[in-house]
């Protein structure tokens, strides 16, 4: 059994729901956030999750990162290295998809020359009838930028969504 280390950031405008995803995430689905509260700077979230198919595990370390410009200059030396990008927006805040864009082009520049996996996460599906971003047009995009997609809300189906990132990080003989 090999255990392996995977820095995964996770990106996007404020409130659109990283912070709970990250903490829905690392206990089960058993907690989250219900209220938001401005994430400032970033929050780790360390879990080790099974590589499927194998005996393999990964300690995923999950950078929950604040969305507010006025904190992207810290999230410089923070984002140094990843391996794996979460990029999240609200199903129901256009604008949150769009900025999507920028978010990307950050985290990569991060890493410049190489490939960064990563999935794109529509959140907040439960708000279904202020819907604004089609799931199409959302896995077009990111399927243009080789992005996995999914899309989820803050319940029991979280762990599943969160696991896709695991399953692009690095794994032996690789």
């Amino acid at each position: 059994m090999v255990k392996l280390a995977a820095k995964c950031i996770l990106a996007g405008d404020p409130a659109v729901g990283k912070t709970a995803l990250a903490q829905s995430f690392r206990s089960d689905g058993a907690h989250f956030q219900k209220n938001y509260t401005l994430t400032t700077g970033v929050d780790l979230v360390v879990k080790t999750v099974p590589v499927p198919d194998t005996g393999d595990s990964v300690e995923l370390f999950i950078f929950d990162s604040a969305g507010k410009e006025l904190f992207s200059e810290m999230l410089d030396k923070l984002w140094e290295s990843p391996n794996v990008l979460c990029l999240v927006y609200d199903v129901t805040n256009e604008q949150s998809f769009i900025n999507c864009s920028k978010w990307l082009e950050k985290a990569r520049s991060q890493i410049p020359g190489t490939s960064l996996p990563g999935v794109l996460v529509g959140n907040k599906t439960d708000l279904a009838s202020r819907r604004v971003v089609d799931s199409a047009q959302a896995r077009a995009w990111a399927l243009g930028q080789g992005l996995e997609c999914f899309e989820t809300s803050v319940d029991p189906t979280v762990p599943r969504t969160l696991d896709g990132a695991q399953k692009l990080t690095p794994t032996p003989n690789t």
